[in-house]
């Protein structure tokens, strides 16, 4: 029995050892730069919502960049380029409203003096509550207790400390950066500007073409499928959470300058609703029309609205579905803030939305 005991008090102090060893090496080499700068080669994730926390933490920063999978392949070196600043691309795929309020005032609390923000109508369905929400981790933003307790004692983040402390030897920093992709592991990149970036050898042509956002477009308004399109939309709501999670974080730094735009959608994205889902593009255009009047009011808001230039917005070949433009577009994007084109007139603040709406009824679908 005193045996049996034994080996149990050994095997106890063994897991506790091996526990607190693994917590000692994520915190030694910091995947996530919490704590501080990489000591070794700095490797990235595309896991923005884990990632972010990081970035957010260990870059120098002056502007932030938000948005959603439409902002996602945007790279900081062209952001910084082409408006003259220090970026922190911190899109999120999938986000919504709340995610990006938080986000971006944990930045602005980081440095930021300027935000972009690529403002789609669907992050304002309703989310979960930040502080219960399953996707990001606010004590990891945060920096609490439980935040560092959870990033320590993670299996996975041992995982990837140890890969990158095995990256850091030199005869095995080549092959094991080059296998590094094809890996179970999150922390691949070695370049922050390759973040949910797209191939520098990407074929733009074969991901963004006619063909495919027509047949997006087909996919979206099959009876079977249409009823989606309006899903989670609701116009009250939706004026609830942009008055919290976009004019609630606005009024409270006033000394930050936001940049919002609406995104270039493709035509179809509108068409779409107004033959599969009418009532849906009636809350698109109610909420577009509330938001327009509400950030042309504030003083350090400039709001540009992109999505009735048809030169763009009705060539098809510019997206990769109805929404999702290609990285020619990105540039345009940036090219259009640069200049200040497409910033909407405080006294006419819905101009653009009903060029918009005129566009669309008069559209018809060339198969």
């Amino acid at each position: 029995m005193q045996g049996t005991f034994t080996q149990l008090r050994l095997l106890l102090l063994a897991s506790i050892a091996g526990v607190l060893g693994a917590a000692s090496l994520t915190y030694v080499v910091d995947p996530l730069q919490l704590f501080r700068p990489s000591r070794l080669a700095a490797f990235y994730s595309d896991d923005t919502r884990v990632q972010n926390a990081g970035l957010i933490r260990s870059q120098s920063f002056d502007t932030a960049f938000m948005g959603t999978s439409l902002a996602i392949h945007f790279r900081q070196s062209d952001i910084d380029r082409a408006l003259g600043v220090r970026s922190l691309k911190l899109a999120m795929t999938g986000s919504n409203s709340r995610q990006h309020s938080f986000v971006l005032e944990q930045a602005i609390d980081g440095g930021a003096k300027r935000v972009i923000w690529a403002m789609d109508d669907f992050i304002f369905v309703d989310a979960a509550d930040i502080e219960t929400d399953p996707y990001l981790s606010v004590d990891l933003y945060r920096g609490t207790a439980k935040g560092f307790a959870s990033y320590l004692f993670s299996a996975a983040m041992a995982k990837e400390s140890l890969f990158a402390l095995l990256r850091s030897v030199p005869p095995l920093r080549a092959p094991l950066t080059r296998a590094a992709p094809y890996l179970p592991i999150k922390f691949a990149l070695s370049d922050v500007d390759d973040i949910y970036a797209l191939a520098r050898d990407f074929d733009v042509a074969s991901g963004y073409n006619a063909k495919r956002t027509l047949a997006a477009f087909t996919y979206i308004t099959a009876p079977t499928r249409s009823s989606f399109l309006g899903e989670g939309y609701g116009y009250d709501a939706m004026v609830s959470h942009f008055e919290r999670d976009a004019v609630g974080l606005i009024t409270r730094h006033p000394d930050v300058t936001f940049d919002i735009y609406f995104p270039p959608y493709s035509i179809l994205q509108f068409v779409a609703m107004r033959d599969a889902s009418p009532a849906t593009l009636k809350i698109v255009t109610g909420l577009t029309a509330h938001i327009a009047r509400r950030l042309t009011q504030l003083p350090n808001v400039r709001l540009y609205d992109f999505r009735a230039i048809k030169t763009v917005t009705h060539d098809l070949n510019n997206y990769g579905d109805v929404i999702h433009h290609s990285p020619v577009i990105d540039a345009m994007v940036l090219r259009w803030l640069a200049n200040g084109e497409y910033r909407v007139d405080r006294s006419k603040p819905t101009t653009s939305l009903d060029e918009l709406k005129a566009q669309v009824e008069a559209y018809r679908v060339e198969r």
